[in-house]
């Protein structure tokens, strides 16, 4: 008898499993196409190769299509876009950042959702030298952010929107793999 108890209540947790798994692409959002290249994805996340990039630029009619773009052709469909939204958080004003990227050189980087990465020098999101050469897990990437958005050697319509005002983890990092703080 009880055997079978624990055999008709394994079956169940396996069944309950099973169906826990099974996706239903129908009501997902995703399997979508990429109508630039007719690749078929069956999952889709936020790329986050910059993080907040695709929050503040794509609309939200277009977040499954941007997520599901591929990153070599990301930038000929959305620099544009990029582009108007650059310009209408600035008031039209945008001329240049701190790096001298005018608004189409900018949102040209930016329209392509990948994080470089430097294999030969220094690993940081922006060092006040180095930029988008990777990401360290200290790199502030909401302020470096804000900066090349809002902050620039001319005067831009936000230029208070520089910084979040957080400086720093609230937790410390680990100094051996996987180097990320303990969760709360």
């Amino acid at each position: 008898m009880k055997k079978n108890i624990y055999f008709i209540i394994g079956i169940a947790a396996l069944t309950f499993t099973l169906a826990a798994c099974h996706k239903d692409r129908k009501t997902t959002g995703y399997g979508n196409t990429d109508v630039n290249t007719g690749v078929v994805f069956s999952t889709a996340g936020d790329q986050v190769g910059r993080p907040g990039i695709a929050t503040v630029f794509v609309s939200a009619a277009d977040k499954d299509n941007f997520n599901t773009t591929l990153p070599s052709v990301m930038g000929a469909a959305y620099q544009s876009k990029f582009q108007t939204q650059l310009q209408a958080y600035n008031g039209g004003a945008y001329t240049t950042n701190l790096l001298g990227l005018s608004d189409a050189a900018f949102t040209g980087v930016l329209a392509t959702d990948v994080l470089n990465v430097s294999t030969a020098g220094v690993t940081t999101y922006y060092d006040g030298t180095n930029v988008l050469t990777g990401r360290k897990l200290n790199d502030d990437v909401i302020d470096v952010s804000l900066i090349l958005i809002f902050g620039g050697p001319k005067a831009m319509a936000n230029p208070t929107l520089t910084s979040d005002h957080v400086n720093a983890n609230d937790k410390a990092f680990l100094t051996t793999f996987p180097y990320e703080a303990a969760p709360w």
